[in-house]
């Protein structure tokens, strides 16, 4: 069932298990419980210390949960976890035995002092790309909780739960029945909204927010290519180097395939994130994950860096590569109903509108292929653009063209999400040539407007211009001596992920050139 390359990496991989880990499996009439079996006997051949056994329970649907030395640790699983969800299961099984990446201790710390009794399930799509991330990070708060349990639920299993609590996006964390939280996530912003929800046990927070993380000649924010980059360049000359990041890879993790990254002809994003990590970790970086920073002040040369959730450190040289993230239409309806008839991830979320009617917002290449993958799944799709014409490539914008199912507007402004109250039903926007207002109807809308810079936490330290980026000149300096910035959040024109590998090589070739001249 497995392909022989992934066999023997799982089974290096679970070489190093020291516990028993069990796979118990419900009894089910299902017609896919031999999949399920088949799948988990697959995986237990690859190890003596992974067991299979029967769990003594019976389910409608294919079903397990995972032991360790024979006691719950608290994940289950709900479906077949085949597709992306498939490496949700092999984390499972090696973070129940304590291996792998685990957060930061001050992370660690704030899971723990979470108030249980924690029950939460997350349902998901197995070709969605960012349902992995969510039900791993949940995966590893229960196994540092001492009181909680996550289910993941593969929707296809799930159909009248799915229309009860009317989920139309995934990844969807639910507790009980109310939304914790919808689309793509990473642990800290999880943990956040878990703090709200649940509230926390009374803990002193003054050493966390005061602990002194170091003092670095260089300090990288983002580790995407050009925080990579910048890293593994300033660590080549010999400085001491230390990187904070949300995830290692950044967002070239969401991306599906690359075709443009110059000797590699294809490759796709968490493929590439990891060759990223290999490289990084081939020298003396150190490296903070899951952080973001919250302050910057510079004074007498130094740096001073806040983190969010607690801790600090002083750098000589601050190099600024946190990209840039989805840009909101900010506009009423939107964020009430995320999840509900709002998406960001046409790969992720389409298969929840089959045959219905939706919109894709933004007429850019990421607006236009969007149209074109949905056309494939949903009855028909809408493409509203703000401009006269469609800004897409003009071979994207003839095979939308030529779709049946597929209609464009443009000069529309849109004013705001309709909804009643459950879901999305239509949208309305603003004809920019006659002033008129038109309410349309629709199931569901994909927002797909472009990027802005994750730049927020350095305004006013240093020069951004009126959409946020962050000025440099030819060499990656920012407007403030001693800060340097490259890739996405950067004026830099042409966001592609080879041309920020070059600028954040620039700017830290320069934070050292401008360090021998002070010398």
């Amino acid at each position: 069932m497995l392909d022989i390359a992934i066999i023997e990496q799982l089974r290096d991989h679970f070489s190093k298990l020291s516990q028993t880990i069990s796979l118990r499996y419900d009894e089910s009439s299902h017609s896919n419980q031999g999949e399920l079996v088949r799948m988990l006997s697959s995986v237990a051949e690859l190890s003596p210390m992974i067991q299979l056994q029967k769990s003594g329970k019976t389910s409608e649907v294919p079903a397990f949960e995972i032991f360790r030395s024979d006691q719950p640790t608290g994940i289950s699983f709900r479906g077949i976890p085949g597709g992306h969800e498939f490496t949700s299961l092999v984390l499972a099984i090696l973070n129940a035995d304590g291996k792998g990446r685990f957060p930061e201790p001050y992370i660690v710390n704030r899971i723990k002092n979470l108030k249980g009794s924690i029950r939460l399930k997350t349902y998901v799509s197995l070709s969605c790309d960012n349902c992995p991330e969510v039900v791993q990070a949940l995966n590893q708060m229960v196994l540092l909780h001492s009181d909680f349990q996550h289910q993941m639920v593969d929707g296809t299993y799930a159909q009248s739960e799915i229309e009860d609590l009317n989920i139309q996006g995934v990844p969807a964390v639910f507790s009980g029945d109310k939304m914790l939280h919808s689309g793509k996530a990473m642990m800290m912003d999880l943990l956040t909204s878990l703090e709200l929800h649940y509230g926390t046990n009374s803990i002193s927070t003054a050493q966390s927010l005061d602990e002194d993380l170091g003092w670095f000649d260089v300090v990288v924010l983002g580790g995407g290519p050009a925080g990579a980059s910048a890293a593994i360049y300033s660590a080549r000359k010999g400085l001491k180097t230390a990187v904070l990041a949300e995830r290692i890879g950044g967002q070239v993790q969401e991306t599906k395939g690359i075709e443009n990254l110059i000797s590699v002809p294809y490759t796709e994003g968490p493929q590439l994130s990891a060759q990223i990590a290999k490289h990084m970790a081939e020298y003396p970086i150190k490296i903070f994950e899951q952080r973001r920073v919250r302050t910057v002040k510079s004074e007498n040369g130094e740096k001073f860096l806040q983190l969010e959730g607690g801790g600090h450190l002083k750098t000589q040289a601050l190099v600024i590569a946190t990209g840039a993230k989805w840009r909101e239409l900010c506009v009423p309806g939107e964020k009430e109903y995320i999840g509900r008839g709002v998406a960001y991830c046409p790969h992720c979320d389409g298969p929840f509108y089959k045959g219905k009617k939706v919109a894709v917002i933004g007429g850019g290449n990421s607006g236009v292929e969007a149209a074109i993958d949905l056309a494939g799944i949903v009855g028909h799709v809408t493409l509203f653009e703000f401009q006269p014409q469609l800004k897409a490539d003009q071979i994207l914008v003839d095979k939308l063209k030529s779709l049946t199912n597929v209609k464009v507007i443009t000069n529309a402004k849109t004013h705001q999400i309709v909804g009643n109250g459950q879901k999305v039903v239509g949208i309305e926007y603003e004809d920019r040539l006659t002033a008129a207002k038109i309410k349309y109807d629709l199931d569901g809308i994909f927002i797909q407007i472009g990027l802005v810079p994750n730049s927020a936490f350095v305004k006013g330290v240093v020069e951004l211009t009126p959409f946020g980026e962050i000025i440099v000149d030819n060499k990656g300096r920012t407007s403030v001596a001693g800060i340097y910035a490259a890739g996405d959040v950067t004026t830099t024109p042409f966001k592609q992920i080879i041309i920020a590998m070059g600028e954040g090589a620039k700017a830290a070739l320069t934070a050292f050139e401008d360090r021998m001249y002070r010398a």
